[in-house]
């Protein structure tokens, strides 16, 4: 069997581990050792390149963003940071019908301005929102599917993990990556607003109203998330002013959740060391995420099948927006069985020399920049899409009582707003660009 033939049949093999739960880290280190092992034949290869993948992943600066990022969070949800942007929300929106579902989206996007992951976005507004929008009378397969809607902000709002990741591995700015995905991540948030609206215009009954509240309340409740504000303009505004780099700015965001929650009484010792705990395992993993896919990588570079793929898609006869859509819908189809950390470390090596070197009529830093937005906002709708959405399998475990058939009609709604919202970022690449 040729090198190209062994790199072609460890997709399907990865692919096959990974429905069979293996970790995935785990599955493209074992599919990118064994390959390495069968094109090359000497198995002190593959010690050789774990000793150098290892090395240069785990000594990487720009990836030590990613734990303060993931602490920034912790101590975000330590703080209550989470209820008063919920409550904030609800006090502006609850006595419109689907209120209350448009503040939990509200709430999710102000959550993903401090907290950089799309699952730890859902997974805490939805221990925050999902009883408040039961209690209410809202459906549970409308209240579930708006929450795994809602938490996919969390990775496109900056600061966003993925687009770090992306940014190292292609060696763009991360301060432009933040700065681009802003519009893109307000204009996701809209759509998702006026898909509930649209929902419960249809549906009347999945959509009550609450009690309107006085305007102190409100004002009071706006003051209340003030210091999510504070946070998000210090962190993207003083890495995008210049004050301190990226890797430095996650660190003055995290000090400054930290000292939030503690003013706040929440952050006890116990309270701390579950915080760090918790970022040591989020960091573990996505760091043997990385390693993993470095490996597998390596391999798939020493079998020459990225520049095959590129090749074939490039003598394929399509236009450079042709192969564009062929690649996001690639990413959809992986989004239904892959977590969007794993997606990017594996795809974005092979696809983005091929994007790179068609032409779109854009500057090629600008090219790099509207790719990257793109294939993070289409990971993002993987997330949601049935039937192996992870934001899905996060919302349905707080809430056993509903079917899961009942979240997936209700979420197709949403999957729908997200691909008229890609094709317009396609369309109008000014879009993304423009604030650069």
């Amino acid at each position: 069997m040729s090198d190209l033939a062994i790199g072609l049949w460890s997709l399907p093999v990865l692919l096959v581990m990974i429905l069979l739960r293996a970790p995935i880290g785990l599955a493209m280190l074992i599919c990118g050792g064994a390959g390495i092992w069968l094109a090359n034949g000497n198995p002190n290869m593959i010690l050789g390149k774990l000793r150098t993948e290892t090395f240069s992943t785990f000594s990487s600066y720009s990836l030590s963003i990613v734990p303060m990022f993931l602490l920034m969070g912790q101590f975000a949800s330590i703080g209550g940071m989470s209820q008063a942007l919920f409550r904030a929300a609800e006090s502006w929106l609850g006595h419109r019908r689907g209120g209350l579902a448009m503040a939990a989206i509200g709430a999710c996007a102000g959550f993903g301005t401090i907290c950089g992951s799309s699952l730890a976005t859902a997974a805490t507004m939805g221990q925050v929102a999902l009883p408040e929008l039961r209690r209410a009378g809202y459906p549970g397969g409308f209240a579930s599917a708006t929450l795994a809607a809602g938490g996919t902000l969390g990775i496109l709002i900056p600061p966003s993990i993925v687009l770090v990741i992306y940014a190292v591995l292609t060696r763009q700015n991360i301060a432009q990556l933040f700065l681009a995905a802003i519009v893109p991540g307000v204009l996701a948030a809209l759509f998702y607003m006026v898909v509930v609206a649209l929902y419960v215009r249809r549906h009347p009954e999945a959509g009550p109203v609450s009690p309107r509240q006085p305007m102190a309340a409100r004002l009071r409740a706006l003051i209340g998330v003030s210091p999510v504000l504070a946070v998000f303009l210090l962190v993207v505004g003083g890495i995008y002013g210049g004050w301190f780099t990226p890797t430095e700015g996650a660190a003055v965001g995290a000090a400054g959740t930290g000292l939030i929650a503690l003013t706040s009484g929440r952050l006890s010792r116990a309270a701390l060391a579950q915080a760090l705990l918790a970022t040591a395992r989020g960091s573990a993993m996505v760091f043997f995420i990385v390693l993993g896919a470095g490996l597998f990588n390596s391999f798939l570079a020493l079998t020459q099948v990225p520049q095959t793929l590129s090749a074939a898609m490039a003598s394929s006869g399509l236009s450079p927006l042709g192969i564009l859509v062929v690649i996001l819908l690639g990413y959809l189809a992986l989004g239904c069985i892959m977590d969007s950390l794993s997606m990017i470390l594996l795809t974005v090596p092979i696809v983005f020399p091929l994007i790179m070197g068609l032409d779109f009529g854009l500057p090629p830093e600008h090219l790099a920049i509207w790719v990257g937005i793109l294939v993070l906002i289409v990971v993002e709708v993987g997330l949601i899409t049935p039937p192996v959405g992870m934001n899905l399998f996060v919302i349905a475990s707080m809430d056993r009582r509903t079917p899961t058939i009942e979240t997936w009609r209700a979420v197709f709604w949403f999957v729908a707003a997200d691909f008229i919202r890609v094709a317009l970022l396609v369309a109008f690449p000014s879009i993304v660009l423009f604030v650069l």
